[in-house]
C-alpha cells in the first residue's frame, strides 16, 4: 500500500466525538477548497458507521453548500432518519465555522435477491496500456499557468491510480470534443474486505472527474487551465452490485446539458469483468471567468 493512500485512509477513519458525530480532517486540494469527494466520502463514513453492518449503502443523494476549509476540521453530525425491516435512512450534516457546508442523505439494505439485469459495458482499451498520471501530466505541463501545477494534481491523484482514455480536457484546451469522457481508476494498494469502504473510496474519486465531458463540449480546458471557474453543486449515487476500489473500475461520463451556469455530468461505473457497479449524477457550476 502506497504512502497516499495509507494517509486518505487515515482521512476516512474519522473520530468519533459523540454516539453519532464524528470529526474529521482535510488534505490538500488542487483548489484551495476542501475536495469534494472527500466530504462526501467522509460523510458517507460518518453514515455507515451508525447503521447495521448487514446492510449495504445502495445510494446518496447530497448538496455542496459552501466551500470547505481545509485548514478547519470538519464536523459531521448524523441523524437517524429510519431504521426499518429492510432499508435504513441516514442524513449527514458536515458543519464549519458554525455553518453547514454539505448535506448528505444516504439509504442503506439488507442484501436480497430480485430481477437483474444491466445495460452493455461501453468498449474501453486495457488499463494497463494507458499511461499513468506520472506519465501522461508533465506532457502538458506547459499549458498550465501555475507552475506547480503538475505537482498539485500528481499530490491530490497521489492515493488513485487514475488513466484516461482519451486526452483529459486540458490537454485538448480551444478544441470542442464530443461530451463524453472515460477513466480507469483503483486504488495504489490492496484495501481490506469492507464493502464499506470500498463504497467510500468510488465516492471519493467519483467527484474528480464527472465534469470533464462538459468542459469538453466547449473546448475548455478546466480549473487547472484557468478557462472556467466551477464547483460541484450536487451528488447523486446509486450502488447496484458489489465491486473493489482496489481494483480495476472504468468511469464512462457524459454530459447532456449544459446551461444557466451549469452543467450536467452522469456516469456509469463499471467492474473490469462488465458488471455494471455504479451510476452517478452531478451538476456542477461551470461559468467562464470575466475579464
Amino acid at each position: 500500500m502506497s504512502a497516499a493512500l495509507e494517509s486518505l485512509l487515515d482521512l476516512l477513519d474519522l473520530e468519533r466525538i459523540e454516539q453519532d458525530i464524528f470529526r474529521g480532517t482535510s488534505r490538500s486540494a488542487v483548489v484551495p477548497r476542501v475536495f469534494g469527494g472527500q466530504v462526501a466520502a467522509q460523510a458517507l463514513v460518518a453514515a455507515g458507521r451508525t447503521v447495521p453492518g448487514d446492510r449495504g449503502a445502495h445510494s446518496l443523494h447530497a448538496y455542496f453548500l459552501r466551500p470547505g476549509d481545509p485548514g478547519a476540521p470538519i464536523v459531521y453530525s448524523v441523524d437517524r432518519i429510519r431504521d426499518g425491516r429492510s432499508f435504513t435512512t441516514r442524513r449527514v450534516v458536515a458543519v464549519q465555522h458554525g455553518k453547514p457546508i454539505f448535506h448528505l442523505s444516504a439509504s442503506f439494505q439488507v442484501h436480497e435477491e430480485g430481477m437483474d439485469h444491466q445495460a452493455v459495458m461501453p468498449p474501453a482499451p486495457d488499463p494497463e496500456t494507458l499511461p499513468t498520471a506520472a506519465e501522461m501530466l508533465p506532457r502538458h505541463a506547459h499549458r498550465f499557468t501555475d507552475p506547480s501545477m503538475v505537482d498539485r494534481l500528481l499530490e491530490a491523484r497521489a492515493a488513485v491510480d487514475l488513466r484516461y482514455v482519451d486526452a483529459p480536457p486540458f490537454a485538448t484546451a480551444g478544441e470542442p470534443r464530443e461530451p463524453r469522457s472515460q477513466v480507469w481508476f483503483r486504488t495504489h494498494g490492496k484495501l481490506a474486505d469492507d464493502p464499506l469502504l470500498h463504497v467510500c473510496m468510488a465516492t471519493y474519486v467519483s467527484d474528480m472527474t464527472l465534469l470533464d465531458s462538459v468542459l469538453l463540449a466547449h473546448g475548455r480546458g478546466g480549473w487547472s487551465v484557468g478557462d472556467v471557474v466551477g464547483a460541484s453543486l450536487d451528488h447523486a449515487m446509486w450502488f447496484h452490485r458489489p465491486f473493489r476500489a482496489d481494483e480495476w473500475l472504468l468511469y464512462d461520463q457524459e454530459s447532456p446539458s449544459a446551461s444557466g451556469g451549469r452543467g450536467l455530468g452522469q456516469a456509469r461505473i463499471w467492474t473490469a469483468d462488465g458488471k455494471l457497479a455504479i451510476t452517478v449524477i452531478q451538476e456542477g457550476l461551470v461559468r467562464v471567468p470575466r475579464d
